[in-house]
């Protein structure tokens, strides 16, 4: 979901239909509304974060329709700037934060990040 996200992030495209393979419910209505703002206030994302998420459970255990993951996501090589400048929207460094997820199976069998949270900077 982030690649996807990030990728949108680019060109600030809210509409970009690989956002809806890998998130549903709040988590894509999360997403999209922030890429909006992006969009609607031309401002675009440069660069990536780094992640390694890890799953934390499972449930139910035998027949998984539910998993959460938690991650300690790197933000500091990205920066949100105006679009078509080189002139950064702040010069507020990105950082480690904890995020936390729950996917869950669809009901076409795709598994989707329904939603998450992102905590503040340097909280892992």
């Amino acid at each position: 979901m982030w690649q996807a996200m990030t990728r949108a992030g680019h060109t600030s495209n809210w509409k970009s239909p690989e956002l809806g393979r890998y998130a549903a419910g709040n988590a894509l209505t999360t997403i999209t509304r922030s890429l909006y703002a992006d969009h609607f206030n031309d401002v675009v994302t440069r660069g990536a974060p780094e992640n390694h998420p890890e799953v934390t459970s499972v449930a139910p255990p035998k027949a998984p329709t539910k998993v959460m993951i938690e991650d300690c996501g790197d933000s500091s090589d990205t920066l949100k700037y105006y679009e078509g400048t080189d002139k950064p929207v702040n010069d507020t460094p990105g950082g480690r934060r904890l995020i936390t997820a729950e996917v869950k199976k669809q009901s076409d069998g795709s598994w989707k990040v329904t939603r998450f949270a992102v905590r503040g900077l340097d909280s892992c």
